[in-house]
């Protein structure tokens, strides 16, 4: 299998790259090697290639700026998505695009499932959503959320994220401030990157999937779990949303279940043993 990945130095994309790379053949584009904004290059380079699934993990993720940048935000995450999606949909091919928690409102106390209703309150938040809807446009499409990202697969680029700077703070004994009253769904890269290779080989129905370690805990909550594992004594300091100055609103409960993705016979390991294994790395 030919296999194209959009975004691919990433830290989604590397593990995306890397995973494909055991066995298929995979042709890794950077926003160096390809513009996915200009719509006319990107249905050139996917009809060259002529891959047999093209995975976008290219993004405009800078949450906070988006909301002063909404013309790159949505040129971005959704119309380089419809016009990547038309591409795909011309060949045939099969089309994986990656969404997030933040189309979510937050305002609710149990995971979302693929069937909830998506009420972004950020720029970024319907940036994504919009993207969500063009990436359905092919026949064979999987559109993905994954959410609160960390890790990084064997010769990626090095981990980032606001796990990754607890961490790093943890381990030099800095103070470390981590939200009480935010709930998650933490997302190894390593077990993202190992789900969408499973879901490629079982193809189960075309549509929307969440793809997150099982279980839920706050940042705080994770924060304390890395610093036993890490068998350091830490200084965490709990802060509440409201607290933060944050340009973007962010979804105070955010977590997702896995329950469609289970069924389609792809479990994924606990957030616990994905943080051991990540740790272990480090």
């Amino acid at each position: 299998m030919k296999v194209l990945v959009f975004g691919a130095t990433g830290q989604l994309g590397a593990a995306i790259v890397h995973e494909f790379a055991i066995s298929d053949s995979v042709v890794a584009l950077t926003h160096a090697d390809l513009d996915i904004t200009k719509g006319s290059e990107v249905a050139s380079r996917v009809a060259f290639e002529a891959p047999d699934l093209v995975v976008n993990c290219a993004a405009y993720n800078r949450v906070d700026d988006a909301e002063d940048h909404p013309v790159e935000a949505l040129e971005v995450n959704a119309f380089a998505v419809r016009s990547l999606a038309r591409a795909v949909n011309a060949l045939g091919a099969i089309l994986v695009h990656f969404s997030t928690d933040f189309v979510f409102d937050g305002r609710t106390t149990a995971p979302y499932s693929e069937e909830d209703h998506p009420n972004p309150q950020s720029v970024y938040a319907a940036s994504k959503l919009a993207g969500e809807w063009f990436a359905a446009d092919p026949a064979r499409h999987y559109v993905v959320r994954v959410e609160s990202l960390f890790g990084s697969a064997s010769g990626g680029p090095p981990a980032k994220g606001s796990l990754a700077g607890i961490i790093r703070s943890l381990m030099k004994g800095a103070e470390v401030r981590a939200f009480e009253d935010r709930t998650i769904s933490p997302t190894y890269v390593v077990d993202a990157a190992r789900a969408i290779r499973q879901l490629i080989q079982r193809l189960p129905p075309p549509g929307l999937y969440h793809c997150v370690n099982s279980g839920t805990c706050t940042w705080l909550e994770l924060a304390h779990e890395a610093a036993t594992r890490l068998q350091v004594t830490p200084r965490i300091v709990p802060v509440r949303l409201a607290e933060a100055a944050l340009r973007a609103s962010r979804p105070q409960y955010c977590a997702l279940s896995n329950r469609k993705l289970e069924a389609a016979g792809i479990p994924m390991p606990p957030w616990q043993d994905a943080l051991t294994r990540y740790l272990a790395s480090v």
